[in-house]
């Protein structure tokens, strides 16, 4: 007989009734009438065309194809309820691999202080992280979610934002201050060596200084150009050139000294880092949590989200 899923809820009420031995107790258990269930028992046995019970005005008993039918589906039932609890389960104690494309400035800035803390956290999870600076198409390439500025993410999809706005500095070694002078503009910029700066599409950047109507675009100059910031605070370390980078990322250098703030007062906020991902639907525990987790981390509030966000 081929199986018809609208009769799956009268089998149940079925095994039911067989547990407790009584329409009535089953009833009660379900919150329906004994006569509903005494209607469909007996439709579901003419259905199925075979007694499944036995019944007395005091007693109530599966005839043996009954019994043997009951037995497999409350065996059934159970795998259903472990498989909901599993599914349950993985809001708290999630398991599985998350691919997620990260730009190297996030990597280092949020994912690399989280990693620790979510591993401990959730011990069943694996994360496969690829360090990209270029834009990708993180569907086609069989990624989970991306991580890029939040002016860099895709129209069409779903984005968090994992910090706030990033702060932007113009930074140099003592000694190149000392040997062609501290700016005191940004046009000076023009007129001292700096690390030019190359973005993942291969274009180059014209640094962005200041903020709102005060913003002035920089294309400055220099004997090296970096399309990574590392590259970019190793060369200002080394007194090749000005350099213009995240604050975070030197904030190590500047509380040292090898490093000074130049032109403090033209710092710019530049956009949040922010993880995308194509859907609110369906969001994987271990997504949400580990954007929870980040958020928690860079001193902003829980976000709810759609999908087991």
């Amino acid at each position: 007989m081929q199986f018809d899923r609208s009769r799956l809820a009268d089998l149940s009420v079925f095994a039911t009734i067989v547990r407790r031995q009584s329409i009535k107790q089953a009833a009660h258990e379900l919150g329906l009438t004994s006569s509903a269930l005494s209607h469909r028992l007996r439709k579901l046995e003419a259905d199925l065309g075979v007694r499944l019970v036995n019944r007395t005005s005091r007693s109530l008993t599966p005839t043996e194809v009954g019994a043997a039918l009951a037995a497999q589906i409350e065996a059934a039932l159970r795998l259903i309820g472990d498989a909901l609890a599993t599914l349950t389960s993985q809001h708290d104690a999630p398991s599985g691999r998350l691919r997620i494309n990260v730009l190297r400035d996030a990597a280092r800035h949020l994912l690399a202080p989280a990693l620790p803390r979510y591993a401990e956290l959730y011990p069943g999870m694996s994360l496969d992280i690829t360090i990209d600076d270029h834009m990708i198409d993180i569907v086609a390439e069989g990624f989970d979610a991306g991580i890029r500025y939040g002016d860099r993410v895709p129209q069409d999809m779903i984005g968090v934002a994992l910090s706030g706005p990033q702060p932007w500095i113009v930074v140099g070694a003592p000694a190149l201050i000392a040997r062609v002078g501290r700016p005191q503009s940004p046009e000076e910029l023009l007129q001292r060596p700096c690390v030019e700066m190359r973005l993942g599409d291969n274009s180059r950047y014209a640094w962005e200084l200041g903020n709102a109507e005060e913003l002035r675009r920089v294309d400055v100059r220099g004997p090296l150009c970096a399309n990574e910031s590392q590259q970019t605070i190793e060369a200002a370390l080394g007194g090749i050139g000005f350099a213009y980078c995240l604050e975070a990322l030197v904030g190590d250098h500047l509380a040292s000294g090898r490093l000074e703030l130049v032109l403090p007062e033209w710092r710019s906020d530049g956009p949040p880092f922010m993880i995308y991902y194509p859907s609110r639907r369906q969001l994987p525990p271990g997504m949400r949590l580990l954007i929870a987790l980040i958020r928690q981390q860079q001193g902003l509030p829980p976000l709810a989200m759609d999908g087991g966000g």
